[in-house]
């Protein structure tokens, strides 16, 4: 799943408005106008993204790479839940913790967890909205770090499916 994708069924799931997309974006500390943020929310020409690659965006869209898909889930955090003050010998912001594409679903998961206030059951919940029975365990492996012996990557159908269930749930 493309991060342009990702945005597009994030703004529909959570009904967040242009001007908050621009304000989510700030708070992730990236500076974007409102023409922008809606550049990066158009789809390929053709509708299709099997031969869509996000490096070769022509003037009629933007690029989103991961880092800025992080930074908007950043600000996402703070819109929702308000700024936290570092504590002392903390760093000011965290470090880009996506690596490759598929560890990018991880981190959507985990600061969708954050930002929305969810526990466990209510992202079990909310995956079975969508037609996907998961385990408290299965669920903990995706929501682990990288590097740790029972991580588990999540992947784009899975990420797709959360992000339906939380349209079925906050839409209705």
């Amino acid at each position: 799943m493309h991060n342009h994708d990702i945005l597009i069924r994030l703004r529909y799931a959570l009904d967040i408005k242009n001007k908050d997309m621009v304000e989510i974006f700030k708070l992730g500390d990236i500076e974007v106008t409102r023409e922008e943020v809606m550049q990066m929310l158009t789809k390929p020409k053709d509708g299709f993204y099997d031969e869509y690659d996000p490096d070769d965006m022509d003037d009629e869209g933007i690029k989103c790479n991961n880092t800025m898909l992080e930074s908007f889930l950043n600000g996402l955090i703070i819109f929702k839940r308000g700024k936290q003050e570092p504590k002392p010998g903390q760093p000011e912001s965290p470090a880009p913790t996506a690596k490759n594409k598929e560890s990018m679903n991880n981190v959507l998961l985990k600061k969708l967890k954050i930002a929305l206030t969810l526990t466990s059951e209510d992202m079990i919940d909310i995956l079975d909205e969508a037609g996907v029975m998961i385990t408290k365990g299965e669920l903990s492996a995706i929501l682990r770090k990288v590097g740790h012996r029972n991580y588990k990557e999540c992947g784009d159908k899975f990420a797709r499916n959360f992000l339906k269930g939380l349209a079925y749930k906050y839409r209705g």
